[in-house]
């Protein structure tokens, strides 16, 4: 592992938890929207993926592949035998596939002959704790990327 990953690996998080609220607020604001064809709003879904092998095995084997060095020499020099730190990305941003739901609204331009309007099925109370979720996610990889930095000054200030 280099000096640098246990950042990397935070700010890999906090990129993606930002990709998540952004597309979880996106479907808040559109809860209710249909465009002027009356196609409702069609909610967004982040999915995320491992990058690299961060299991503890794949750690330790890319360790002992280094080899030659100490630990701490390994970890200031950034020798990693090769193996990667880790962390997530968005591997993807799909469309959910949920039905929309028809509210019974005669005045909306958009109602068909019966008084209907599609309109999308965004749950309100589903979006607010998956904000929150990944509220508690970004503050999470936040409070990592503090600690490595306070774990890296203690390390500079011994070797002085």
């Amino acid at each position: 592992m280099s000096f640098f990953d246990a950042i990397n690996v935070a700010a890999s998080g906090l990129t993606a938890e930002r990709t998540a609220m952004d597309v979880t607020t996106e479907n808040l604001a559109n809860a209710n929207t249909t465009n002027v064809n009356g196609q409702p709003y069609k909610p967004q879904a982040v999915e995320l993926s491992a990058i690299g092998d961060s299991s503890f095995a794949g750690q330790l084997s890319s360790a002992l592949a280094a080899g030659g060095t100490s630990p701490t020499a390994q970890a200031l020099l950034g020798a990693n035998g090769g193996g990667t730190a880790g962390g997530v990305e968005v591997s993807q941003i799909v469309t959910e596939n949920v039905p929309y739901q028809l509210v019974y609204n005669p005045s909306s331009p958009q109602a068909n002959a019966q008084g209907y309007v599609r309109e999308p099925n965004v749950q309100p109370v589903t979006e607010m704790t998956n904000l929150i979720d990944e509220s508690n996610s970004y503050q999470a990889d936040v409070t990592a990327m503090e600690t490595a930095k306070t774990m890296y000054q203690a390390t500079l200030g011994v070797l002085k």
